[in-house]
């Protein structure tokens, strides 16, 4: 029976842990077993300023980035159903000041993006989420902000705020 022990306290313990619902990935991402789709909504632009490309590419970044990072399967926008659905709207696209010199000239300017995400999870837990993320890039006052938006949106703010995203539904940061 000593010899017995630990062979079924071996199996007891291996069928407890086959019963978890929460898969794992080498990427960080936690996503149910039974989620097999997504549907990432075009990204509304409705920033009082705003630079008109910029929907369409946070759109694919997010879209590339679940894609590359799970195993779910992006569906058509008029799919009624799919098991995670993201609705992302820009809220927020201003310049400011980011940093004055001794002399009330400024040296730095900031672009800073912002964008609400609703996250619907038909799944599992079904805890979704409703929240705002906003990233923002430096740039040299003495540059023209129109030569220098597309790099810091797409070398900065929409990497950065697709990985916010990202992680938060998928990984609870």
């Amino acid at each position: 029976m000593r010899k017995l022990f630990p062979i079924l306290l071996t199996f007891g313990v291996l069928a407890i842990l086959s019963g978890c619902s929460v898969k794992y990935s080498a990427t960080g991402a936690s996503i149910d077993q039974e989620a097999k789709t997504v549907n990432v909504r075009f990204v509304e632009n409705r920033a009082p300023i705003n630079n008109p490309t910029l929907g369409q590419r946070m759109t694919q970044k997010l879209r590339d980035k679940i894609q590359g990072q799970t195993k779910l399967v992006q569906v058509a926008e008029t799919e009624p159903r799919a098991d995670y659905e993201f609705r992302a709207t820009i809220t927020g696209y201003t310049y400011s000041n980011a940093a004055v010199t001794n002399v009330d000239k400024s040296s730095r300017s900031r672009l800073t993006v912002t964008v609400n995400v609703i996250f619907l999870k038909r799944v599992g837990d079904k805890k979704g989420f409703t929240q705002s993320f906003s990233r923002s890039a430096d740039f040299p006052a003495t540059s023209l902000a129109s030569s220098v938006e597309n790099g810091l949106l797409d070398n900065e703010i929409i990497p950065n705020i697709t990985d916010d995203i990202f992680n938060r539904a998928f990984a609870n940061w």
